[in-house]
């Protein structure tokens, strides 16, 4: 009778035994998967997350080389803006933002461009994996001034963000002769500059500019509008310093696909106002 209760007695022991082996696998796993969940999320504002993901995401948007994406003033940045993004994003979802009708194209417009841009890529990207040696070696000869004859102009410049100057401000600096007249006059109209050395290509800006810097006298200021900044400079020294080998192949490459770029943004506008159909004024507009 004894041995029969010590034997139901194991038997039970035995079953408790296997249910906590089972219960803390099951226990082990949860585990687990709650790290691996929370590996995959980098801040949390109430019911929303910050996953790993997105925050890879802004790193490639910012343009972020790997190596600098574990530096904390980068990622407090990045994940700062990140952050600063999302919150105000759920103050607009609160508001019911998302329901105006404005609001409702702006974000139309806004998944229109990306997915425009995406296609567009896409097309570069094909057509950039076809160049070939043979196809880049052409391009360094048809452009002899980029690469064989490439000159360097050495410059004083003062540059200027476009947004603080009006066009009145560029005209007045016209007939200056010299940076430091240029550099007066933006004090007095109290607008901020900044004055340092630089150098100027061949290769990077168009031909007829860079020609009109080798004709240059002696006392001309140049002038070059862009954005965010333009520039007031006067050339020093222009010298030959040619382009070759790996470095000449490289540009070539990335000026091919910046050319495939426009060649791809002129053939799609082309394509897409001959599928146009357009009605009622706009028929004879466009």
């Amino acid at each position: 009778m004894s041995m029969v209760r010590l034997s139901r007695a194991g038997r039970l022991a035995a079953s408790i035994a296997l249910c906590s082996i089972a219960l803390m696998g099951c226990s082990k796993k949860a585990e687990e998967k709650a790290d691996v969940a929370k590996s995959q999320n980098v801040a949390r504002l109430g019911e929303d997350v910050v996953t790993t993901q997105e925050l890879d995401n802004e790193f490639r948007v910012a343009q972020v080389p790997a190596d600098k994406r574990k530096d904390p003033a980068v990622v407090r940045q990045v994940l700062g803006e990140l952050v600063s993004r999302k919150y105000l994003v759920r103050q607009a979802l609160d508001a019911k933002l998302d329901r105006e009708p404005t609001v409702l194209l702006d974000l139309l417009r806004a998944r229109e461009t990306v997915l425009a841009k995406a296609a567009a890529s896409r097309e570069v990207a094909k057509k950039s994996s076809a160049i070939v040696g043979s196809d880049v070696d052409a391009y360094i000869s048809s452009n002899p001034m980029k690469f064989a004859n490439r000159q360097v102009a050495s410059i004083e410049q003062i540059v200027v963000p476009t947004n603080a100057a009006s066009q009145d401000v560029f005209e007045a600096t016209r007939e200056m002769k010299s940076l430091d007249e240029v550099a007066q006059k933006l004090t007095a109209l109290g607008i901020a500059h900044s004055r340092s050395t630089g150098a100027l290509s061949s290769a990077d800006i168009p031909a007829d500019v860079f020609d009109r810097i080798r004709q240059r006298q002696a006392d001309d200021i140049f002038l070059l509008r862009g954005q965010p900044n333009s520039v007031f400079f006067k050339v020093n020294t222009v010298e030959t310093r040619p382009l070759e080998g790996e470095a000449a192949a490289r540009l070539a490459r990335q000026a091919m696909q910046v050319d495939l770029a426009r060649s791809e943004a002129s053939l799609a506008s082309v394509e897409a106002v001959l599928a146009a159909k357009y009605e009622g004024d706009y028929a004879e507009i466009m």
